[in-house]
């Protein structure tokens, strides 16, 4: 790659996000961070980059709209052009929480704000080289034998991992799902949605909304998130698992996802938050 590609990466100061920051940034890309929390400052590798600008950090609580239209102005303002971008912020949460706009967390960071970025940042992707959104995904929401649209919003029950974290996943994979043929026919912008797998991603912040029982699972048997970042990578830049623009890919190959006949209703429900509240 060229030294002129740039990737934007949410939640890329930790986990599988600080994982592909590395990778891009190893092979001449530009990186820009979208976290709320702060690089590492230990890492080299980032510290290097920083100081040449080829690594470049934003802050923003991704599920509070307004700090992230102030962050998403200032990007537009002063990025040239985006390739690619990885919407992949995100996590288990211990309980129901609930957004500054008053939605369940979750849903908030992991459904709406993805699509909130790829339609704000839209201009930059369209002056880039390769176009193409990864969503982050899941293959936890394989466990979920019913899925409501309205329930997304303020949950009725709570599990972690497999009930709201799941959930929302899924109504991403959704949207994505509804949204990637007409984004690339109108746009020529490719849309996916990746399950990364499991990673050990377990650190002091998020271990609480992981099920006890999952906790030495994870520590033990799960890989490096280096694995998941690679995922996401191949989907991204892979020229020879070339997939339509709206799919999801779990284990690096296409699959269906449940519920899909309620695509067009969660796609619907992001689209007027995106158009009457942001």
């Amino acid at each position: 790659m060229n030294g002129n590609n740039i990737a934007l990466i949410t939640g890329a100061s930790s986990g599988i996000g600080l994982a592909l920051t590395r990778r891009l940034l190893s092979e001449k890309w530009q990186v820009i961070g979208l976290n709320r929390s702060a690089f590492p400052v230990e890492d080299p590798i980032l510290q290097i980059a920083a100081r040449e600008q080829r690594l470049r950090e934003y802050r923003a609580d991704l599920a509070d709209f307004q700090q992230l239209r102030q962050t998403l102005e200032l990007i537009l303002a002063q990025e040239s052009h985006l390739d690619l971008m990885f919407n992949n912020a995100g996590g288990s949460l211990p309980e129901i929480r609930y957004s500054p706009q008053g939605r369940e967390l979750h849903y908030e960071l992991q459904t709406v704000a993805p699509y909130l970025i790829m339609m704000e940042l839209k201009e930059l992707l369209r002056r880039g080289e390769h176009r193409k959104v990864i969503n982050t995904s899941t293959n936890a929401f394989a466990t979920l034998r019913q899925f409501h649209v309205l329930e997304l919003e303020r949950p009725a029950s709570f599990r972690k991992l497999f009930g709201p974290y799941a959930a929302t996943k899924l109504a991403m994979s959704l949207w994505t799902q509804e949204a990637g043929p007409q984004l690339f026919d109108q746009e020529g912008i490719t849309l996916l949605s990746v399950d990364p797998g499991g990673n050990n991603t377990m650190n002091s912040k998020n271990r609480g909304g992981l099920p006890f029982l999952l906790r030495p699972v994870m520590k033990l048997l799960f890989p490096d998130p280096s694995t998941g970042a690679g995922l996401l990578y191949e989907a991204a830049l892979s020229t020879h698992n070339l997939v339509p623009s709206g799919a999801y890919l779990t284990k690096g190959a296409p699959a269906t996802l449940k519920f899909a006949e309620l695509g067009a209703e969660v796609l619907a429900r992001v689209d007027d938050i995106h158009r009457q509240e942001y």
